[in-house]
């Protein structure tokens, strides 16, 4: 178990972020145990094929990264949070400054119940440049794998971000901080919640900041390895479902009959908060199309808009929701 005590005024510094390199290294859960990530098939299929391609990628030392006995992954490659919506360029550099020492106590201890996998011990001869080779392969696979994706990637962790933000406004820190996961529990100032069985710790926040992360490949929250390292827990996001989706939704008839198909498409897009670009993408059309429908779903209250970072988010008010509730798609 993992827990965690916060104070009032860590409390009120709690903050929240997401992370291009915690996506890059949890996608590697994925593509080593596809079958407990049924939701991400469609980019396993399509990231297998891209990495079975000739291109210079270390594929050895990249699988040996997330297949230690506990299936963790060295801390150093996801850095904490110092913003919320960092670059991944940023990132790469805090991977590529991080003390030699540091990168080979990571990669030592997420390996822990077993000696490292052959390339890692090698490299390990000399941790300087253990740290440059994964950061290499970890940039070259952030290129391939998860780039092409980042845009819709980001627009999901985004949507979840604002969901929080407006549970912690509507009903306070205890219940945004129980509904990161079924295991945790609040209990005078302090956050408990199961990371892995291997992991029992207990740490005081004491003014180091709070960052909660949401990420799409983790299936319950996690965290890092040690009481010293900055707190932060990363938790799953809300809406993966829908990451992949390629086919909208089709509009309900009486919906349609109101406010025309278009407009309903998008209402019915809206199960969750989603910016212009993620709903032209779910809807095959341009997101200019998309801007000029959200406006008058705007102006007559059937939407709201809250901005996160970066990104305009929309979504639907209770009216809207009042309105597409119950409706049905019409039948073929």
């Amino acid at each position: 178990m993992l827990s965690y005590r916060l104070g009032v005024d860590d409390l009120a510094d709690m903050r929240f972020a997401c992370s291009p390199l915690l996506e890059t290294a949890t996608s590697l859960w994925a593509l080593r145990r596809p079958e407990k990530y049924a939701l991400h098939l469609p980019w396993i299929r399509r990231t297998r094929e891209a990495l079975a391609s000739p291109g210079g990628l270390d594929t050895e030392l990249l699988g040996e990264l997330a297949v230690g006995g506990s299936g963790w992954i060295p801390d150093f490659i996801t850095p904490r949070p110092e913003s919320p919506l960092p670059d991944v360029a940023d990132e790469l550099r805090r991977v590529r400054a991080t003390p030699a020492d540091k990168v080979l106590f990571d990669v030592r201890a997420a390996h822990a119940s077993r000696p490292p996998a052959p390339r890692l011990a090698q490299l390990a001869a000399d941790p300087r440049q253990l740290r440059e080779a994964i950061a290499d392969v970890v940039e070259a696979y952030w290129e391939l794998a998860i780039a092409p994706h980042w845009p819709r990637m980001r627009a999901v962790l985004e949507a979840d971000m604002v969901h929080r933000a407006r549970l912690l406004a509507h009903e306070g820190a205890a219940a945004l901080l129980t509904s990161l996961d079924p295991s945790a529990t609040w209990d005078n100032g302090r956050l408990t919640l199961f990371v892995h069985r291997d992991l029992q710790m207990a740490a005081e926040v004491d003014g180091r900041g709070f960052w909660l992360v949401p990420t799409l490949f983790a299936q319950h929250t996690i965290s890092p390895v040690g009481a010293e390292e900055r707190p932060t827990i990363a938790y799953p996001a809300r809406g993966v479902a829908t990451l992949w989706e390629t086919r909208p939704p089709r509009p309900a008839g009486a919906l349609a009959s109101l406010v025309g198909r278009p407009k309903a498409a998008l209402l019915l897009a809206l199960a969750g908060p989603a910016s212009t670009t993620e709903l032209a993408r779910r809807l095959g059309v341009t997101a200019s199309a998309v801007s000029q429908h959200l406006a008058v779903l705007h102006r007559t209250g059937l939407v709201g808009r809250a901005r996160a970072g970066r990104v305009v988010l929309y979504a639907r008010t209770e009216l809207g929701e009042e309105l597409t509730r119950g409706d049905r798609p019409d039948t073929p």
